[in-house]
């Protein structure tokens, strides 16, 4: 069995392979009933999670930022006890799509040992990462693509999906 360390060093290169098979699996599963494709993604969500420990890798935490909401800000502010304004000015920045995001990555909160500073009070974005167990997951498609290269579970989840349908 692979593990997480060895997929996360292979999982671009994996990903990268899977890419043209994962685009037709998704075109295949937007036919589908939503019940079912969700029933599918959150039963081998959980499997897949049972074999993964985010802890192992944070590659989510190291490479990308998540949106953060007004409201994010709030619990970041008295998580940390400062001012909303304050943790504007010394952690985010305005994409290119007018949100708030981490200036920098990795995430300032990722402490050496891959646990978050602020895990309690982290992003909504954070909480509901990698969104495979969301509901309505057809609609989360383009994301799921994209998160296949940054997520070992997700590759994973995308590989299981195959051998179900």
């Amino acid at each position: 069995m692979m593990t997480t360390k060895n997929l996360l060093q292979e999982l671009k290169r994996l990903a990268g392979n899977a890419e043209g098979d994962n685009k037709k699996l998704i075109k295949s599963l937007k036919r589908k009933s939503s019940n079912e494709v969700d029933e599918i993604f959150h039963t081998l969500h959980e499997e897949v999670f049972e074999e993964i420990n985010c802890l192992d890798c944070a590659n989510c935490c190291s490479t990308i930022s998540p949106i953060i909401t007004d409201r994010d800000i709030d619990k970041i502010s008295r998580a940390l006890r400062i001012k909303p304004s304050e943790v504007v000015a010394k952690y985010l920045e305005i994409d290119e799509d007018n949100d708030y995001v981490f200036r920098n990555q990795p995430c300032p909160f990722l402490g050496l040992d891959n646990y978050c500073s602020i895990y309690e009070d982290r992003p909504k974005a954070c909480r509901e990462y990698p969104h495979t167990d969301r509901r309505k997951i057809q609609q989360l498609f383009d994301i799921t693509l994209k998160n296949s290269k940054i997520c070992p579970a997700v590759y994973l989840i995308l590989e299981k999906v195959k051998t179900k349908f």
